[in-house]
């Protein structure tokens, strides 16, 4: 692991994990493995960002999200997989970080607006939501990671930890690197509605869904919007069920629903009839997996357990660092 370029990234356990987060992160972070140190973590003090009022569900979550990481693909043996509440010392660095981060610095971060705009049945007025870009730069410098592996539109959040990196150099001396984006490949996936697929919006397809589910949700997925009957020609090009036909469906069978479409040939009921029975059977081996683990929950606790105390000893030394360097 030494002569290995570390990277650090994580997910907050605020529901299961959906197709976007599969395609988006996981199937990335996975193939990563051979290549990086990797430390990826579930991130339940984040989650308190947006969910702060109740918080019964969160434990449920973080187990849960754990099996879909290993369920997905991330290996105990290759990664380092841990819950960010385990090590303490996130917070302690946050804090001295929050002292030295200005505020027009966070008032910037386009997923605050996005979300200060999109989220309507949720108080996101409180200091943690605008702060978390410092507790998501104390996650990553850390570990002193290389990089993060990020979609192009995730790009400022590391830049602004790098700015937090390099504004605490400048006070205290070299004590952090400062992380490279690591630009990951990420389908075009919308969700049903064809905004972002997100759990905040009510719109995602879960990899843990079982066959109905998936078949009833797709069912429900806006396509064409222009193509108002199945007399209607449609275009594919705008249809965000063609788009997941790309990553399931074999190429003779995508380039005759392409053609069939354009040509009022299929209609829209039976293009998402195709598309669900072929998601739901390339979701197969990860919902064997879910089962596994689902069924193994000492297991679970167990890899939990054994990363977390391996990245409290990283994160112990870099603390001691910290203070010597701020001198408190």
């Amino acid at each position: 692991m030494a002569d290995k370029k570390r990277i650090v990234s994580g997910m907050r356990p605020t529901g299961p994990l959906h197709i976007g987060n599969l395609l988006g992160a996981l199937e990335n972070w996975a193939k990563m493995q051979d290549q990086y140190d990797c430390f990826f973590f579930i991130a339940d003090w984040h989650a308190l960002t947006s969910d702060y009022e109740d918080t019964r569900s969160i434990p449920k979550h973080i187990r849960n999200m754990m099996i879909d990481l290993l369920s997905g693909g991330l290996s105990p043996e290759k990664s380092t997989l841990f819950v960010q509440s385990h090590i303490k010392e996130h917070a302690e660095l946050f804090l001295i970080l929050s002292m030295l981060t200005p505020v027009s610095w966070l008032e910037r971060n386009p997923t605050y607006k996005d979300q200060m705009a999109q989220i309507s049945n949720k108080d996101l007025s409180a200091f943690g939501f605008l702060g978390y870009p410092v507790l998501q730069a104390a996650d990553i410098i850390m570990y002193k990671a290389y990089g993060v592996p990020v979609g192009v539109d995730q790009v400022p959040h590391v830049e602004i930890t790098r700015e937090i990196a390099r504004r605490f150099n400048h006070f205290y001396g070299k004590v952090f690197p400062e992380p490279e984006a690591i630009l990951t490949e990420t389908p075009k996936i919308l969700g049903i509605d064809r905004r972002k697929m997100s759990k905040s919006y009510n719109n995602a397809i879960y990899i843990s869904d079982s066959p109905d589910k998936i078949a009833s949700t797709v069912a429900k997925m806006i396509t064409d919007p222009q193509r108002a009957r199945k007399s209607d020609p449609g275009n594919p090009d705008i249809c965000n069920v063609f788009e997941f036909h790309k990553l399931y469906t074999d190429t003779e069978t995508k380039d005759s629903i392409n053609n069939e479409c354009r040509t009022a040939a299929i209609g829209c009921v039976e293009c998402k009839k195709i598309m669900a029975q072929n998601l739901i059977t390339a979701l197969e081996p990860i919902r064997e997996k879910r089962k596994y683990y689902g069924d193994r929950p000492a297991l679970v606790e167990d890899i939990i357990t054994t990363g977390s105390n391996k990245a409290r000893k990283v994160a112990q030394r870099t603390m001691e660092e910290v203070r010597a360097a701020v001198k408190i």
